[in-house]
């Protein structure tokens, strides 16, 4: 079972891909978010889930009162649960909060000239997803995202440090168990 954590739809459960995906533990997304409110940095963001699934850290940040979330899903069965659980949220928070659901792979979405200027990037990619296409979504991602912005990308353990382009650094790493969160931001200049 996977549920909103915390904030003003928090409880709320969330509907889960039948099979694809490999939801966020309820134990990471609270480490991610206490992270995150540390830093001040979800009232008010614009934020990018990437390899949505079902959607659970896209809509955690609207529950916690982010503005503008955009969850991408190349997967026809998860991005129909994506929206599903998008109006529940939406109508948890009785508000017309924008969450675009973007149902198309998430190079096909980088690439195709979205808005930008994201202040938190979620980057989940199945633990398959190999290092070159993560590399080539953090270069077309880079020139997206605010200054100050937070990108969290979570992967496997046993994956290596991600490569990252020019512009972007690491600011550190957490495990938990099997997961590993790499913290990435823009270099400031």
């Amino acid at each position: 079972m996977t549920r909103i954590v915390a904030g003003a739809a928090g409880s709320l459960t969330l509907q889960v891909p039948k099979r694809g995906t490999r939801p966020t533990s309820d134990r990471v997304r609270e480490a991610i978010f206490s992270a995150l409110d540390a830093r001040d940095l979800v009232r008010g963001a614009r934020v990018l889930d990437l390899y949505a699934g079902s959607g659970a850290l896209g809509l955690e940040a609207a529950s916690r009162g982010a503005v503008h979330i955009d969850l991408v899903e190349r997967g026809t069965e998860a991005a129909q649960v994506c929206r599903r659980n998008a109006t529940v949220v939406r109508k948890a928070l009785a508000s017309d909060i924008p969450i675009d659901v973007h149902a198309k792979s998430v190079q096909g979405y980088l690439d195709g000239t979205p808005t930008g200027n994201w202040d938190i990037v979620f980057i989940d990619p199945p633990y398959d997803v190999g290092e070159d296409e993560l590399t080539a979504v953090l270069t077309s991602l880079a020139p997206l995202v605010a200054p100050g912005a937070s990108i969290v990308v979570e992967r496997s353990a046993r994956t290596p440090q991600p490569t990252l382009p020019a512009g972007l650094e690491v600011e550190r790493r957490k495990d938990y168990g099997e997961t590993t969160l790499w913290w990435v931001g823009p270099v400031e200049e």
